[in-house]
């Protein structure tokens, strides 16, 4: 059991600071939870003193029932995993080296702590040619995986996160909070995770613990509840206006109609003869959306201009199984107005209206409704 506890833990400053104030929170074995809030909140702090980076000023820290303040640091943070922004390795060792650091560190021989680092590196997606390379010569998303590999390398039941994607591009950083999602199915570790994105949180975490100023809990809860129910004007506010889109992050997308549309591949637009506001979604040989025509572009085609100069963007697309919020922005996102439904092999399976989807939602609030009247 990897269970963690804080028991009115506090966090004073010499100069008065108060990072922490009365801390009381439960975090259960195989969980993924995420510290989310505003600069200066405690939440990395909080984080900090569960492998005594920081010592609190009063209450008590439990870690598998076992206070902490009793148990040697170096001991307890080698059974704890550790990631930062930037992923903090060691930048004169090779990448092979640096996720086999702790099991070293433990007394594993370095070639049996080698073998098993490249075993890791396949578990975070990492290519194995990429070993005897230096972190200067990984790109930002790389340096964060050896990051995570090196963390996991000792299979601790603990593993903290330091803002670790906060660095990177946006496209990198969804990549990366997937491959998160997929290893703790897999590992089911005990996670902490800091950040301050809202978004960040409620698509990692299974709880999320919403600090206020001067390090005081506002809520702890399951995603949904925070974004449905914020326990205080702080967390509304913190959450933001639009927590109702991202509230459709959690409702099922499964029932939303396909439409059809019309396709046409590259090699077909040139005979396309669409009317005024008619559009045509342009595909590969695969059947994979390459991006939208409408009249002017078929004009545009005939007239000698290239296709990719005639083509609108086509929005996001709706990966068929996914939640209401990734459905109604593939609809609004789209300069035609219909949503693009892709399968899993990126094929164009059918057209997703903005009022589906809304009427949808409308029909599981009332059934929701429905259910809380009769219970």
């Amino acid at each position: 059991m990897s269970d963690i506890e804080f028991s009115d833990v506090s966090k004073t400053y010499p100069d008065g600071t108060h990072a922490v104030s009365q801390l009381n929170l439960a975090i259960e074995s195989g969980s993924f939870t995420v510290f989310v809030g505003p600069s200066g909140c405690g939440k990395t702090t909080s984080m900090r003193m569960i492998n005594r980076m920081i010592s609190p000023t009063s209450g008590t820290i439990t870690v598998g029932g076992a206070d902490i303040a009793g148990v040697d640091p170096v001991k307890l943070r080698r059974g704890i995993g550790y990631v930062i922004q930037g992923g903090g390795l060691l930048p004169h060792r090779t990448v092979v080296d640096n996720v086999a650091t702790v099991p070293v560190l433990q007394g594993t021989s370095r070639k049996q702590a080698r073998a098993a680092a490249l075993e890791v590196l396949d578990r975070v997606g990492l290519d194995r040619q990429l070993a005897q390379r230096y972190p200067a010569q990984l790109s930002g998303g790389q340096q964060q995986r050896v990051g995570v590999a090196r963390a996991l390398a000792a299979d601790p039941p603990v593993l903290l996160m330091d803002e670790p994607f906060s660095a990177v591009d946006p496209v990198v950083r969804a990549e990366l909070q997937a491959e998160m999602r997929r290893l703790q199915g897999e590992l089911k570790k005990t996670i902490v995770f800091v950040t301050h994105d809202i978004d960040e949180a409620i698509t990692l975490g299974d709880k999320v613990a919403v600090f206020g100023r001067g390090g005081v809990l506002q809520q702890y809860d399951a995603p949904r509840t925070v974004l449905a129910q914020p326990a205080t004007d702080f967390v509304a506010g913190f959450v933001g206006r639009d927590r109702g889109y991202r509230g459709l992050s959690f409702r099922s997308a499964e029932r939303v109609p396909l439409r059809d549309i019309a396709t046409a591949t590259e090699a077909e637009a040139a005979k396309l003869a669409p009317g005024p506001g008619e559009w045509v979604l342009i595909t590969d040989e695969a059947g994979a959306p390459v991006g939208w025509l409408d009249a002017g572009g078929a004009a545009g085609l005939k007239a000698g201009r290239a296709l990719a100069d005639s083509m609108a963007a086509g929005g996001s697309l709706f990966a068929v199984g996914g939640d209401l919020r990734q459905a109604l922005d593939a609809a609004i996102s789209s300069p035609s107005g219909v949503g693009v439904a892709v399968d899993d092999s990126g094929a164009v399976r059918g057209g997703i209206s903005a009022d589906d989807v809304l009427a949808l939602l409308a029909e599981q609030r009332a059934a929701e409704d429905s259910a809380r009247a009769g219970a």
